[in-house]
């Protein structure tokens, strides 16, 4: 069809609503009333994938007690009360503006046994010792529970175990209610008024974790058509996410009972190296596109880009120094491993960069997908880009640098948080575009990989890709109806033509407007990262600054953290690449970068009376640590406020907030097809 038919077209669905809804571009798979506000040139959906309640272990032994209930009513900006340092639920929370979308995802492994150890006083496994730790209000006995709890999930060496609780109760029946109450919960949180303000996903997270390394994957499912009970490394063994796809899929997808599934795989940054293997069949490859389209690129735990050590002058295969971007340094899960401002595990230590996994971060990630595809056919890395929380306090979308109460209930509350998670974050959110909010349409979005991630503020950001994209188009009023009929938007593919070409990029981007007394942050600048890999399978990548002001004057006033300087409202650009061989397979995302902000952790530190930019912060320090020793606090407070970033390979007083889109590939004509 020609672009300007399909340009009409589009005109057309606006004027006729109704009309268009009648020809759906996604199917339908659920009862619900049509949404009212239906954009057929789609619209960006803000949410969060990755949430824990008081049914997640690791939520419960921080003395967190708000359920999937209290996570989604958090969500649509209703408040929640979190616990203190002392583990007494002081602390009120709210979001200041709602989701669009959430999921709670809590760790299928311990859905029975943490409902056997905190709901069933009257049955034996409740009194068992370690579900008597469980709920103890001492802080010392919470984390012992919950190194006794990782032991069983297999996160140390040895195999998953279930806890003896489950022999002297039944957990298989408590596991089933748990699920049942998630599956509740979502239910009731969703609208399914033709309003649409508001969904919910069924969903729970894949909890392998072996030797500390993060396997991690959150399951979401597309409606309420749902199995019996989660797959869980219990079915699967650890190390073995392929037969969790396997299980999906018999469970879900070929139940014939209307089930849907994806999975996305968590921050790669903290899996040692594991999570994105080369594929052990044909079949493997196939089924990761198929189960994993999207993969979580930042969260609580760190940004999974790329990685570049300020220290060492060098990346992690890569020289692009952005990329100290909320990197942690160990390469594992017990980054986690602080109590009272020390380190408790050796696994914790920093991992140098020719030891840190190359796949760790998703850029080579892709990068080497291209390679694998150009070997064998097929590309199993082809993945687009969400964020997320992780919160472990039931508070989806809590990534607000400057009201940010942490994610570990009372283990990063108050002064906990700058003593002990100084190097975790606030998180960032999925982006989904679509033409409704409902579950089918944003499911069927993340399917198509038309998402984005970003690290916490909510910029609205579009990226096209054709070789007939008019370079005028920035100016041009039906610019994105254009852009779809002439190109292949964020998440897709973009076939050489024999004869075409060199492809040009749509990049557009629109600052986060912000709220009442708390305004969005002006943008720097947009850049398109390109990778690429060469006729003797030799992967490459470079990044082009493509609009903004790269040298731009904006900063922080070092004494209250205001912004200072200006920047953009909004940034378009069309572009094309200068190096465009149509022979190489290659990718291109889109990185936008608001202009600097201080970090959450900053922001804690002076409120504490600690600036990190001052001469005399380690006095503050001293003195902000005294007050906080005679309210019990023990060991140093503040003293980390008090780093410097030209002393460290990755931190921080300053962070620019940016955001990702999903990479759109190109993939060259076949060697007959080719002038």
């Amino acid at each position: 069809m020609k672009p300007w038919i399909l340009v009409c077209a589009a005109a057309w669905s606006l004027l006729h609503p109704a009309a268009a809804r009648a020809q759906l571009p996604f199917e339908r798979t659920e009862e619900r009333a049509a949404c009212e506000r239906y954009e057929p040139l789609r619209r960006p959906l803000f949410g969060d994938l990755h949430v824990h309640t008081s049914f997640s272990f690791d939520s419960y032994i921080s003395s967190q007690r708000n359920d999937p209930d209290a996570a989604y009513r958090y969500a649509r900006g209703e408040p929640i009360r979190l616990p203190d340092a002392d583990g007494e639920p002081t602390v009120e929370a709210r979001i200041r503006r709602p989701l669009d979308f959430a999921a709670v995802t809590d760790h299928a492994e311990y859905l029975g046994p943490i409902a056997v150890c905190t709901t069933q006083p009257l049955r034996l496994g409740y009194w068992w010792p370690h579900c008597v730790m469980t709920r103890s209000r001492n802080y010392w006995t919470q984390l012992s529970a919950a190194r006794w709890w990782t032991v069983l999930g297999g996160h140390a060496q040895g195999d998953p175990s279930q806890s003896f609780a489950c022999t002297l109760s039944d957990c298989g029946s408590a596991g089933a209610e748990a699920w049942k109450k998630i599956q509740d919960a979502a239910e009731a949180a969703y609208d399914r008024t033709p309003e649409c303000r508001f969904t919910s996903f069924v969903g729970y997270e894949y909890t392998d974790t072996p030797d500390s390394n993060n396997m991690h994957r959150n399951v979401i499912f597309r409606n309420e058509r749902v199995p019996g009970m989660p797959v869980s490394v219990y079915e699967t063994g650890s190390g073995n996410f392929p037969r969790l796809w396997r299980l999906l899929r018999e469970l879900c997808v070929e139940a014939g009972t209307g089930c849907d599934v994806l999975a996305i795989p968590h921050n790669p940054n903290l899996a040692g190296g594991a999570m994105f293997r080369d594929p052990e069949s044909p079949a493997e490859a196939t089924e990761r596109i198929f189960f994993e389209p999207v993969v979580e690129l930042t969260q609580h735990k760190g940004s999974s880009e790329c990685r570049y050590d300020r220290l060492a002058g060098r990346g992690l295969f890569t020289e692009d120094e952005l990329c100290t971007h909320e990197q942690v340094v160990a390469d594992n899960l017990s980054m986690l491993g602080s109590v009272h401002g020390e380190v408790r595990t050796p696994r914790a230590a920093p991992v140098p960069l020719d030891r840190f996994a190359r796949r760790n971060m998703l850029r080579n990630a892709l990068k080497d997908g291209l390679a694998l595809g150009q070997a064998s056919g097929t590309n199993p890395f082809r993945m687009g880009f969400v964020g997320s929380t992780d919160s472990h306090s039931a508070t989806p979308g809590a990534a607000e640098e400057d009201n940010y109460v942490g994610h570990l209930g009372r283990r990063d509350a108050e002064y906990r948080n700058v003593q002990d998670h100084f190097f975790s974050n606030p998180g960032g959110h999925a982006v989904v575009w679509a033409e409704e909010n409902s579950r089918d349409a944003i499911f069927a979005g993340l399917r198509r990989r038309e998402t984005y991630a970003t690290s916490g503020t909510r910029p609205v950001v579009r990226f096209f890709a054709g070789p007939e994209l008019d370079p005028g188009l920035c100016g041009a009023p039906d610019r994105v109806a254009r852009a779809y009929a002439g190109g292949t938007p964020m998440g897709g593919t973009l076939s050489g033509d024999a004869g075409a070409g060199p492809p040009r990029f749509l990049a557009s981007a629109q600052k986060d407007p912000g709220v009442a007394g708390f305004p969005g942050t002006d943008l720097q600048r947009a850049q398109i990262v390109k990778g690429w890999v060469d006729a003797q399978g030799r992967t490459h990548e470079r990044v082009f600054e493509i609009a903004g002001d790269a040298d731009g004057a904006a900063w922080v006033d070092p004494e209250t953290c205001a912004p200072t300087g200006r920047g953009a409202g909004t940034l378009c650009t069309v572009w094309e690449d200068p190096d465009f061989d149509p022979a190489q397979p290659a990718f291109y995302y889109l990185r936008v970068l608001e202009n600097p902000t201080c970090r959450w952790s900053t922001l804690h530190c002076q409120a504490a009376g600690v600036n990190p930019f001052s001469a005399g912060c380690e006095a503050q320090a001293g003195a902000a640590t005294a007050r906080a020793h005679e309210r019990g606090a023990q060991g140093d407070v503040y003293g980390k406020c008090c780093l410097r970033a030209e002393d460290e390979p990755f931190y921080s007083p300053v962070i620019q907030e940016r955001a990702w889109t999903s990479p759109i590939w190109y993939e060259p004509p076949a060697p007959g097809e080719r002038e």
